[in-house]
């Protein structure tokens, strides 16, 4: 599939995201590079988000609404949205998240200048009101999968993917979707680069993974053993790592 080299396709699943999505969408139309396309699977919510999201699609035709024809979860969404998806550069946003001023202007051109598969970059978390924000996520200047399976660093509202390196990818059925396709990008030597400025606001919702240390933990040495097949030492290695770093990251909002 040949790719439009200067359009970003911004991929956003939605599920009962009523109440926010709106603040999400809105930090995509204030972005001084317009060249984009918003690409928003509904998952088959049942609280008028697909409503609100028509609504939006009515006003800017660079908004593409798509209601999945039942709830799949959040890698069958992403997947729709990527089956469509025209651009080079595939961005990731979700649906209570908010990018900063300059988010795609200023990582586009950190990221052609790296010529890296992926580009991330730091943000602060909140709650309830954006201006509740906390500490700056640092980011390393790289990572390589090695070092991804130790320091799940790359938060997903900020992933960037050069498609004309990758190809045609998609998301695997797993509770850590995101995380696994950076893997799989990543596994045969290429490389992700950081881009240290605040350029996300990361909603904390009550009950989301993010909040649910233990689930998370499991999950990550489920990603170990049954997704990339570590063995018991390596696994502990790396397990030893994320534990370290997801301290650091979350030692307050």
């Amino acid at each position: 599939m040949k790719f439009d080299n200067d359009l970003v396709s911004i991929i956003t699943p939605t599920y009962k995201a009523s109440d926010y999505v709106g603040e999400t969408i809105q930090s995509v139309l204030d972005q001084d590079y317009q060249n984009w396309e918003l690409i928003i699977v509904d998952d088959y919510s049942s609280d008028g988000t697909l409503k609100v999201l028509e609504g939006w699609q009515e006003r800017d035709a660079r908004i593409k609404v798509i209601p999945a024809a039942k709830n799949g979860g959040p890698a069958i969404a992403r997947n729709l949205a990527l089956k469509t998806a025209r651009g080079r550069w595939v961005a990731f946003l979700d649906s209570d998240d908010i990018w900063m001023a300059g988010k795609l202007s200023k990582q586009l051109v950190f990221h052609q200048t790296k010529g890296a598969i992926i580009s991330f970059t730091s943000g602060r978390r909140f709650q309830g009101d954006v201006s509740n924000y906390g500490h700056l996520i640092s980011v390393p200047k790289e990572i390589r999968y090695a070092e991804l399976l130790g320091n799940t660093v790359i938060i997903t509202s900020t992933v960037i993917v050069d498609r004309n390196k990758t190809g045609d990818f998609k998301m695997k059925k797993v509770y850590y979707d995101d995380f696994a396709c950076w893997l799989d990008l990543l596994r045969s030597g290429g490389l992700a680069v950081g881009l240290h400025d605040d350029l996300l606001r990361y909603r904390v919702l009550p009950g989301s993974v993010s909040r649910n240390k233990l689930r998370s933990a499991k999950e990550v040495w489920k990603t170990y053993r049954e997704i990339e097949k570590l063995g018991l030492l390596a696994s502990v290695k790396y397990f030893f790592s994320y534990a370290i770093y997801g301290t650091l990251k979350y030692k307050k909002l």
